[in-house]
């Protein structure tokens, strides 16, 4: 009976501690990939559970110099874009994921093809017990180089025109 208790006891600690092994770094990334993808397709088909996807504390940074939110009021300002059949449209077409040693903290980098032309965004995400949560996202269109005097003109007349209404 000691024996088959023993034998139970290994067994069982066998099985428990693969239970609760740390996935490995390569399938990590194959699930915050698929978050990630989930996550775009929630906006695309105006899901709102895209928001429950960021941490009450997560921080997402729109292309506009005054886009910068906490979640809840990220959710309050995107309401009018979630009423329509297609809030908006990220597909990620390159990838970069990296993580801290104990997989807790990750970040990544991503192209994506987008309403506005390609975008580029980075973030960093919390892994939890329960899975996965955004606390910072950073989206920005990108410029080629050959593009960014021009781009870089109309900023400044537009932020000139801002200012003139400004002060009157």
């Amino acid at each position: 009976m000691r024996k088959l208790l023993i034998v139970f006891g290994f067994f069982s600690l066998l099985f428990w501690g693969q239970a609760f092994a740390a996935d490995s770094p390569e399938l990590t990334k194959t699930k915050l990939a698929k978050f990630l993808d989930e996550w775009h397709d929630d906006a695309a088909h105006s899901r709102l559970a895209y928001f429950d996807k960021i941490a009450p504390d997560g921080v997402y940074i729109g292309t506009d110099k005054t886009e910068r939110w906490v979640r809840d009021d990220f959710k309050v300002w995107a309401q009018p874009y979630f009423k329509r059949p297609v809030a908006w449209a990220f597909t990620a077409f390159n990838r970069h994921i990296a993580m801290t040693p104990d997989q807790s903290i990750i970040w990544f980098d991503e192209q994506l093809n987008t309403q506005m032309g390609i975008c580029q965004a980075s973030g960093v995400v919390r892994k939890t017990e329960t899975g996965f949560e955004i606390v910072h996202y950073q989206l920005s269109i990108a410029v080629p180089n050959d593009a960014t005097d021009t781009v870089v003109a109309v900023v400044k007349k537009v932020e000139q025109r801002a200012r003139q209404r400004t002060r009157k």
